[in-house]
């Protein structure tokens, strides 16, 4: 029996058709706004490359990038395809093909949903990435002599200022680096001798952050050193007053701001599935209401068109069975490629006899 049987007259058709060609464009732009959206993402994340360490964060905009150049091609056939249809004479060129366009792009709409749904599984590999890159970046803060590493410090800086935000973790993250350069240390001061001394690496660590880790909203002159000495600031109490300095980790600043932007695409993209889905199954009927058209001849009459011809299970039961029949003849034809007896076997001589001739006695 089959499923969701509907009755088409022709001009139910012919609408349907005119109806599925408008969509179809409707989804070419749709493919649009996925490779616009995939595209935005790929660049967003471009930005701050330099923070962030390298692993698999490209593979969500690179998918939606994908499927959105792949969309606009299989709907523009499908404009195509829905065009003709409205002419039981053109759809008869497109009779073979529309089955498997409507298997391919049920297979791509598949896809769509696994690029939205990579936009909400992808913040844990992103974290990750943050705080490897974030870690490095702040470790090599000081080296603005070294090449490859001299634009870092202007990058951390202006990613503090522009998302508010200090260190990897917070600003605690800054007293355990060596984060001023030595060519700035007064090697002639004791003070900067005892502490490197006083530290077993040899480094110069203090209780102090960058100037970028200011909060200019506080009504207090920036406190960025001695942040934990309570007697080296008038009126000044460090376990109870609030700090003014920005407290969010850059970390989590960045990935709330990413996960932002990729929850919005991961809407966007699940709507867009749903309309492709519906288009798919308008297409669906299209086919299989032209295809009963012209098996009764009848090209002015109804026709019933349906999303499967049997029940799902049947549906389910029929395709087993021909992956089954398939892996069979398969294993069958390696089976017999290897006990054929003409392989391997030696070519002979035929035309040529080593067998002696006995004498036939002579009849007395």
């Amino acid at each position: 029996m089959a499923v969701l049987k509907v009755k088409f007259t022709k001009t139910k058709r012919d609408k349907l058709a005119q109806i599925l060609w408008i969509l179809n464009w409707v989804s070419v732009v749709s493919g649009i706004i996925l490779f616009s959206l995939g595209l935005f993402l790929k660049i967003e994340i471009k930005k701050r490359n330099e923070v962030m360490a390298k692993g698999d964060i490209n593979s969500v905009p690179n998918m939606l990038i994908s499927v959105g150049v792949i969309a606009c091609i299989i709907n523009f056939l499908g404009g195509k395809i829905c065009y003709d249809c409205s002419d039981a004479n053109k759809f008869s060129r497109w009779k073979l093909v529309m089955l498997p366009y409507i298997v391919c792009t049920f297979c791509f709409t598949f896809c769509i949903l696994v690029g939205a749904l990579m936009c909400y599984t992808m913040r844990n590999e992103l974290e990750e990435s943050l705080y490897l890159g974030l870690r490095d970046a702040i470790k090599f803060y000081k080296d603005t002599d070294i090449p490859g590493r001299c634009f870092l410090k202007k990058t951390v800086d202006l990613l503090q200022i522009g998302f508010r935000c200090c260190g990897n973790n917070g600003f605690r993250d800054w007293f355990e680096i060596q984060w001023v350069s030595p060519r700035y240390l007064n090697m002639a001061s004791k003070e900067v001798l005892d502490r490197l001394k006083s530290n077993v690496d040899g480094k110069f660590l203090v209780d102090g952050v960058p100037f970028s880790c200011c909060n200019p909203s506080s009504p207090r002159p920036c406190i960025q050193y001695q942040l934990t000495n309570n007697s080296a600031h008038y009126n000044y109490d460090f376990l109870t007053e609030e700090l003014n300095i920005w407290m969010k980790g850059c970390r989590e600043a960045l990935l709330d701001y990413y996960t932002g932007i990729m929850r919005s695409i991961g809407i966007a993209a699940l709507l867009i599935w749903l309309f492709e889905l519906s288009v798919l199954i308008g297409v669906r009927y299209l086919q299989t209401a032209m295809k009963n058209v012209l098996l009764l001849g009848d090209l002015e009459g109804e026709s019933d068109g349906w999303l499967l011809e049997n029940s799902f299970v049947e549906t389910a039961k029929y395709n087993i069975n021909i992956i089954k029949n398939l892996s069979k003849a398969n294993q069958i034809s390696t089976v017999s490629g290897m006990n054929d007896p003409n392989i391997n076997v030696q070519n002979t001589d035929c035309d040529k006899t080593n067998i002696t001739t006995k004498s036939i006695p002579a009849a007395r």
